[in-house]
C-alpha cells in the first residue's frame, strides 16, 4: 500500500511541477508579446473618418454670421470635379446651409444609390457655429447659445461628387432628389465641363483671359497735355 501511495503522490507533484512551468512560459510569451506590441506601429491602409458634418475640436470663439467669400479676383476654385466623375453645383447665390440639410442631403443619394458601387465626395464641411437667443429675448445681452452646425456655400460651389459603377441617369435622378431636400438651386455637373468665374461659365468663346482684363482701360498719363490745359500762374 505505502508503495501505491508514494508513486501516486510522485506522479502529482509531477503534474504540479509540468503545470507551473506551462503557467510560467504562458506567462513569458504574454509579457513578450505585450511588449512587442507595444515597441510596434499600428498601421492601416484604411484612411481615418472625418466627420464632416461638426468640426473635431469645436470652436475657439464665437463665429460671426458673415457671409460667403466672393471670388472677386476671378478664382474658378472649388467650382470643377475633382475626384468623381457626376456632381452637383450651387447655380443661384451664395447660401448658408446647415449640417442637417447636408446630412439629408447625403442620406437621400445613399438611399437612391443603394445596393451600387460607387463611391461619394463630400466638397464642404459645416465648421461654423450659428448661435441663437430666442425669440422672446431682448436685445443684447450677448450673441446667444450655440444652435447648430452650418457650412458656407459661395455661387457656383460644388457640394458632392460621386464616382462608380452607375448610370447617369440614376445618378441625375439622386442627385434631384438631394437637390429638393437643399435650401437653393443646384445643376448637374459632369467631368470635363467648363469652370464658372462667379456666374459665368467659361467656353463657348468666353475665355478666363477675357472676364479678367480690365473693365475700362485708362489711357496712359502726357505731362505735356495736362500742363497746356492748367491755366497760368503768376508769381507771388
Amino acid at each position: 500500500m505505502a508503495p501505491t501511495l508514494a508513486k501516486t503522490g510522485a506522479s502529482t507533484s509531477l503534474l504540479t511541477s509540468f503545470a507551473t512551468r506551462a503557467c510560467c512560459l504562458q506567462s513569458a510569451l504574454k509579457a513578450l508579446c505585450s511588449e512587442a506590441a507595444s515597441q510596434t506601429r499600428s498601421f492601416s491602409s484604411t484612411p481615418p473618418t472625418f466627420n464632416w458634418l461638426a468640426p473635431k475640436a469645436g470652436e475657439s470663439s464665437k463665429s460671426r454670421k458673415g457671409r460667403p467669400k466672393c471670388p472677386t479676383g476671378g478664382s474658378i476654385k472649388g467650382t470643377t470635379l475633382v475626384w468623381g466623375e457626376y456632381g452637383i453645383r450651387l447655380k443661384d447665390t451664395d447660401r448658408r446651409i446647415s449640417a442637417a440639410h447636408l446630412k439629408i442631403a447625403d442620406e437621400t443619394i445613399k438611399k437612391r444609390l443603394r445596393g451600387m458601387k460607387y463611391r461619394l465626395y463630400h466638397r464642404v464641411s459645416a465648421n461654423i457655429g450659428v448661435y441663437t437667443s430666442g425669440n422672446d429675448q431682448r436685445m443684447g445681452k450677448g450673441k446667444g447659445t450655440f444652435d447648430f452646425w452650418a457650412a458656407r456655400v459661395p455661387v457656383s460651389r460644388i457640394l458632392f461628387e460621386l464616382k462608380g459603377e452607375v448610370h447617369e441617369q440614376v445618378v441625375r435622378d439622386a442627385f434631384r432628389l438631394a437637390g429638393n431636400k437643399l435650401p437653393g438651386q443646384y445643376e448637374f455637373v459632369k467631368k470635363g465641363d467648363p469652370p464658372v468665374m462667379g456666374i459665368t461659365k467659361l467656353g463657348n468663346g468666353v475665355t478666363e483671359e477675357q472676364l479678367r482684363r480690365p473693365r475700362k482701360t485708362l489711357p496712359e498719363p502726357n505731362i505735356m497735355s495736362t500742363a497746356s490745359r492748367l491755366p497760368a500762374t503768376t508769381p507771388m
